[in-house]
């Protein structure tokens, strides 16, 4: 194992500048870098913080998360950008900590570590026949639609007229409006030619979205869900059965106002009936809990969902009456979770990292120290970008008033850390890198036959290899 800093090294290196590192370079970790170089704290004096992430370039889920057809989210990355211009910040792409650098590999550079890793896998959902040919992780579709470099670039949308989507959060909006999508609708996006075909031809005429608890528990937004009725393509319509309300329900429409704009306009919709002649429709059942997916042949051919009825508590209740959809493919939407980092405690229940408002703690329940946690790793996935900033501030305060008992690291320099990471023959990728890959596909969306904002490159090799163009790597 590394040598540890010592109590000597903390007495002697007390007055140097914090040398803070980040894994993750997603807004969690971009926000607590930001919040830690603005700090007036006397602690934070001169600190410098290294951003790490696994992939070559920074802004997470931004980047591979937010849907094509969303730029005004996607305009974030200015903000972002300016962060990340600080020359007391310096980002090191393509480098996984836990498997390129074990973390006290890293504790060897750093006072202090901040884990916001975020969480892009989908949660499970333990119901028989899930595993189903054609059944599909909403996150592996993001993934795909995003054209993220580590996941595959293959999805067959020719074999299914009727799918499902399980979960009414902003994910399975996103999800149920590309499915319903053509793909000339989006050629305006960042999509790449391989994305563009996928959904040219695509079988899909009927995405059906199910609930298990009634319209005033559901999670989307306005906004979100207003678009699903934007296109001329689609039509939305909510199973009027569906749109029941309790007390519980009430109270809850009564004191958010966001939740009574979602209400009013799925009350709007559930009013009108389906139109055959647009292309395709879009139906959300509440009150529908999926309980089995049905197969033949080894592939999803239906899904049988228990109907369900408020408790008068904000809960819901199965009936025992049940529906068989014919569906030809599923796609789960029920949240995402965190993976973890070798040699971090993570907790396999709740699928974070476990802390104490962002200190870190081990199985035992004691802190562990100099490790911190911010962002969906820290508290779920859950929250807008607003609590992402204060979560980050929360973390960001505690490492602080920790600082004069930090043990110290022993190499103190960002050459240190250049000639560590080059030592193991990892091909790092920087910020000016991630600048010349921004410019080159803004480049190829441009001259594009259908000119856009930019084209992605898709591939991890050629985006490092254009990031580490000139930069002397």
């Amino acid at each position: 194992m590394p040598e540890q800093p010592t109590d000597t090294d903390t007495a002697t290196a007390t007055n140097q500048p914090l040398r803070i590192a980040v894994i993750g370079a997603g807004p969690a970790g971009i926000y607590a870098s930001d919040i830690l170089t603005k700090s007036t704290d006397p602690a934070a004096a001169g600190v410098t913080v290294d951003i790490f992430d696994r992939l070559p370039t920074p802004y997470g889920l931004i980047r591979y998360g937010v849907a094509p057809d969303h730029p005004r989210i996607k305009q974030i990355i200015v903000a972002l950008h300016r962060v990340m211009e600080n020359p007391r910040i310096q980002f090191f792409g393509n480098v996984s900590v836990g498997t390129d650098i074990k973390l006290d590999e890293l504790r060897q550079y750093y006072d202090a570590v901040i884990v916001a890793t975020g969480a892009e896998r989908d949660r499970d959902l333990p119901i028989p026949g899930i595993d189903l040919e054609r059944s599909h992780g909403a996150a592996d579709f993001v993934a795909f639609y995003d054209s993220h470099p580590d996941r595959p670039q293959t999805w067959d949308l020719s074999g299914a007229k009727e799918v499902a989507v399980i979960g009414v959060g902003n994910v399975g909006l996103d999800v149920a409006r590309i499915l319903a999508r053509t793909g000339d609708e989006l050629l305006y996006t960042e999509i790449p030619d391989h994305v563009h075909a996928v959904l040219a031809n695509s079988a899909v005429t009927d995405i059906h979205m199910f609930a298990r608890r009634g319209p005033a528990q559901a999670k989307f937004t306005p906004v979100e869900l207003r678009e699903l009725d934007h296109s001329p393509n689609v039509q939305v319509v909510v199973d009027p059965q569906g749109m029941e309300f309790d007390e519980a329900s009430e109270q809850a429409i009564t004191s958010a106002k966001a939740l009574r704009m979602v209400v009013d306009v799925l009350s709007e919709w559930a009013l009108r009936d389906a139109d055959p002649n647009v292309g395709r429709r879009i139906h959300i059942h509440f009150l529908e809990n999926p309980v089995e997916v049905l197969g033949a042949d080894g592939a999803v051919v239906g899904l049988r969902t228990e109907r369900m009825e408020l408790d008068g508590n904000g809960g819901v209740v199965g009936t025992g009456t049940h529906t068989d959809w014919p569906i030809q493919a599923i796609y789960r939407a029920v949240g995402y979770r965190s993976e973890p980092i070798s040699d971090l405690p993570f907790d396999e229940r709740t699928l974070v990292v476990p802390n104490e408002a962002g200190r870190v703690i081990t199985s035992s329940g004691e802190p562990l120290p100099g490790v911190y946690a911010t962002g969906w790793i820290k508290r779920g996935p859950v929250g807008l970008i607003g609590h992402t900033k204060s979560d980050a501030a929360e973390t960001v305060g505690h490492l602080l008033s920790d600082a004069p008992t930090l043990p110290r690291a022993p190499h103190r320099s960002r050459d240190d850390v250049i000639a560590m990471l080059a030592s193991k023959g990892l091909q790092v990728t920087d910020f000016a890198g991630w600048d010349r890959l921004d410019e080159h596909e803004r480049g190829l969306g441009a001259a594009d036959q259908h000119p856009r904002e930019r084209r992605k490159v898709t591939n991890r090799a050629e985006m490092t290899d254009i990031a580490r163009r000139g930069s002397g790597a």
